[in-house]
């Protein structure tokens, strides 16, 4: 899907990084063409500061996207997801990211989730990226506790897993 949407802006470099924030924070677009995070509204000209556009360019990417039907669907229904991990060192939580080698390969969440499970780690939050959405998905997992460097490598030696990196 990612990959389609990029499609419709192929033409356009500066309007895919449009999208693309637009993706990654999870931001909707109304039926004005404002881009928002739930009911507050996000100034056209921050977005444009954030990924070093002019501003008409986030004006024509958001008209785009309200005249392309399949578009306008995706992006009047997208919403962010609190996550954890900006607040896990001030409340003393674990981030662990990793990497896999196939993102659509099936059962690399419940493999990895089991095997913190049978070592009683608890499990705050657990974000996966789309491997449509994203070009590098990673597994995000918030623990409450640090994972001992066993499980750490257990972990890594895994098929799948390309790296895992702990906050």
């Amino acid at each position: 899907m990612f990959d389609e949407i990029m499609e419709k802006f192929e033409g356009s470099p500066s309007q895919q990084r449009v999208i693309r924030l637009l993706l990654e924070r999870g931001f909707s677009v109304n039926d004005e063409g404002r881009v928002v995070s739930g009911g507050i509204e996000i100034p056209n000209t921050g977005i444009a500061r954030e990924i070093d556009v002019d501003r008409r360019v986030v004006d024509s990417t958001t008209d785009a996207i309200l005249d392309d039907d399949e578009l306008r669907r995706i992006f009047q229904n997208i919403s962010q997801v609190p996550s954890l991990m900006d607040l896990a060192p001030v409340l003393d939580l674990t981030v662990v990211s990793i990497a896999v080698i196939d993102a659509e390969e099936e059962g690399i969440v419940s493999e990895i989730t089991g095997r913190l499970a049978d070592q009683n780690i608890s499990i705050r939050q657990t974000i996966s990226e789309d491997p449509e959405f994203t070009d590098e998905p990673r597994l995000y997992l918030v623990t409450d506790e640090r994972l001992p460097g066993e499980l750490i490598n257990e972990l890594n030696d895994l098929d799948f897993v390309r790296s895992i990196e702990l906050q």
